[in-house]
């Protein structure tokens, strides 16, 4: 499914938006290095007794964000979000359900996806990064914060993913 990844050098130096773009791709790929090589079931497999975490739940969670974040908050378009299975806990928020039968094939496809979607709309989206955005998670906020928290998404679930292929198969790597 997900084979080699090779990750892009990222931009040391240039314009706040060439390096945030580059950092962002990085990231990506870093995520996806985590679960190339994978199959499916080790895809799906919880490492972890305590949690209900795999990495093809992380895969679904961070298309959410692609798509939430520059589709919905920074382009105000109504995102095409792939028809994952859910659920509902008991203090109302939505979480993907991992039983989820869609085949990893596809959710790494819709990731894809998400990720080229966000690329399309990155320079429209960021020509004014002093624009205020309405954000009922944290209040309204500018362009550079939206970018800075999707860097943050991804640091935090890249993290996860990491002892999660750890524990799945001893692979380790920055």
């Amino acid at each position: 499914m997900i084979e080699k990844i090779v990750r892009p050098e990222r931009k040391l130096s240039g314009s706040w938006l060439e390096v945030i773009a580059s950092n962002l791709d990085y990231h990506r790929a870093t995520f996806l290095w985590k679960c190339a090589g994978l199959s499916e079931d080790q895809l799906r497999q919880r490492p972890l007794p305590s949690s209900e975490l795999t990495l093809l739940g992380l895969m679904r969670h961070v298309q959410g964000v692609e798509r939430y974040w520059f589709q919905r908050r920074l382009a105000a378009k109504t995102p095409r979000f792939f028809p994952y299975r859910s659920y509902v806990t008991a203090t109302g928020d939505e979480w993907f359900d991992e039983a989820d039968p869609t085949p990893a094939k596809d959710v790494y496809a819709d990731y894809l996806a998400a990720c080229a979607e966000s690329r399309e709309v990155f320079a429209t989206v960021t020509e004014n990064l002093t624009r205020i955005v309405p954000n009922p998670e944290f209040g309204d906020t500018d362009v550079r914060f939206i970018l800075e928290h999707v860097i943050e998404e991804y640091a935090r679930h890249v993290g996860h993913a990491d002892l999660l292929r750890e524990a799945i198969d001893g692979a380790t790597g920055e």
